[in-house]
C-alpha cells in the first residue's frame, strides 16, 4: 500500500504475541492513513507467559489506537491455501475478541502470484469461507512478493491497486472509529483464555494489569472479578 519498503519482513515462524508497529502512508489522491501492523498467533495455544504478554500488547495497542481516533478498518491477511484452524483462531482473536465485531473487516489473501488470475482463488474458496463463518465486507486477492520478474512483477503492481481500492471502499472517515467499549479489556482477557495451555492465576493477571498496563490495584481487581464472572457464566 505504501509504494515503498517501510515494514520489516521476516520468514521466521515464531510468534510475537501481538507485537505491533505503526506506519504512515499516503495514497495517490493524497489521502493519509495510519496503518497498525500486528502479528497473529501461529499456534492456537499459548503458554501462560505468552498469554500475559499478549494481554499487555493488546492493551497497549488499543490505548494507542484510542489516541489516534480508533479503528476504522481491519485488514485480515491470510496466505492463499485451505482454511485452517489457525486461520480461524486468528479471525476470532482479532475480529470477535479484540474488535468485538464492531469494525468492518476486509479479507486480504496473499501468495497468489502463481494463479493465472488471482481472483480465481476467491471463486474457488468462497464457499469454504462461508462454511467456516468467516465474514468480511470486501476482499483483495494479491501477491506481496515484490522481487519477482515478468508477469509476477506485473501482478505485484496490480495487487497494490487492488488493495488500495479495498481500503478506499471500506474505510469511512465520517464514522467515528471503534475505541474499545466499557468492559472491553475484561471481555477480551476472558475470551482469550481459550488460547492458553492451562489457566493463569488471578494474581498473575492482576500483576500484569498493574505493573505492565499501569492500572491501579483496585481497578485491576475489578477487571479480574469481571473476568472470573465471565468464565463462570460460559
Amino acid at each position: 500500500m505504501a509504494g515503498r519498503d517501510i515494514a520489516h519482513t521476516s520468514s521466521d515462524s515464531h510468534r510475537c504475541t501481538l507485537h505491533w508497529s505503526e506506519y504512515s502512508m499516503a495514497f495517490e489522491d493524497g489521502t493519509q492513513y495510519q496503518v497498525f501492523d500486528t502479528v497473529g498467533l501461529e499456534e492456537p495455544r499459548l503458554q501462560t507467559k505468552e498469554y500475559l504478554s499478549a494481554i499487555t500488547n493488546a492493551y497497549g495497542l488499543i490505548n494507542t489506537l484510542r489516541e489516534r481516533g480508533g479503528i476504522d478498518l481491519l485488514l485480515f491477511c491470510i496466505r492463499g491455501g485451505r482454511v485452517t484452524a489457525t486461520m480461524q483462531s486468528n479471525y476470532r482473536l482479532f475480529f470477535e475478541f479484540l474488535c468485538e465485531e464492531k469494525v468492518p473487516l476486509a479479507l486480504v489473501v496473499t501468495n497468489l502470484e502463481r494463479e493465472t488470475n488471482m481472483e480465481d482463488w476467491y471463486t474457488r474458496n468462497k464457499g469454504h469461507l462461508e462454511k467456516h463463518n468467516i465474514r468480511f465486507v470486501g476482499h483483495a486477492c494479491i501477491t506481496a512478493a515484490n522481487l519477482l520478474d515478468g508477469r509476477h512483477r506485473d501482478k505485484y503492481e496490480e495487487s497494490r491497486g487492488i488493495l488500495r481500492d479495498v481500503v478506499r471502499a471500506h474505510y469511512n472517515a465520517s464514522v467515528e472509529g471503534w475505541t474499545g467499549g466499557q468492559g472491553w479489556l475484561a471481555s477480551f482477557i476472558s475470551k482469550f483464555v481459550e488460547f492458553v495451555a492451562g489457566r493463569p492465576k488471578k494474581t498473575d493477571v492482576i500483576g500484569i494489569l498493574t505493573k505492565r498496563c499501569g492500572m491501579t490495584k483496585k481497578v485491576a481487581q475489578q477487571v479480574a472479578q469481571q473476568i472470573n464472572r465471565g468464565e463462570n457464566q460460559s
